[in-house]
């Protein structure tokens, strides 16, 4: 089963790498991280979405939520959540009639497009990681150059605690 988790952490030096090796200890594989800085500076929020059982991503938050610097640790329900993912994908372009095709690609997926030139494209998506995988599958006939991606980011919605 797919978990998002949102830490909220003291904001200092290694503990990005301490909420990692956590992972790493216990075998876990992280699936996306994404973190900054709250509207306090003092604290981090970091939101990591991974795989596992139930037993195994309750055993993750117990983890997580004993680590000295942590200050909360959350697991949200992906449907009292609002979660996204930007990612930038470089799409090549072999005719002209590539650069319309990818263009309502985009458009369908509330894409936006950026630096068109003759031989390629980039498309710029924020969307659930099931749209993008999605809107990835489209694309690969085009052919993928390039693709970044930042991780999720989540809020838990207000009243759905």
């Amino acid at each position: 089963m797919w978990a998002i988790l949102s830490i909220l952490v003291e904001n200092k030096p290694g503990i990005l790498f301490k909420v990692t090796h956590l992972f790493r200890a216990r075998d876990f594989n992280i699936d996306s991280i994404s973190v900054g800085v709250t509207e306090n500076p003092e604290y981090s929020k970091m939101t990591i979405t991974t795989f596992g059982d139930e037993k195994q991503i309750d055993q993750i938050v117990k983890q997580l939520d004993k680590m000295i610097d942590t200050v909360r640790v959350e697991r949200l329900d992906e449907h009292k959540t609002v979660y996204r993912e930007l990612s930038i994908f470089k799409i090549k372009l072999s005719n002209a009639n590539d650069s319309m095709e990818v263009n309502k690609l985009a458009n369908a997926y509330g894409g936006k497009v950026h630096d068109v030139k003759k031989d390629s494209i980039m498309v710029e998506l924020t969307a659930t990681p099931d749209q993008i995988k999605a809107f990835e599958e489209l694309a690969k006939p085009f052919g993928i150059l390039d693709v970044a991606r930042t991780g999720v980011a989540a809020l838990q919605r207000s009243g759905a605690e």
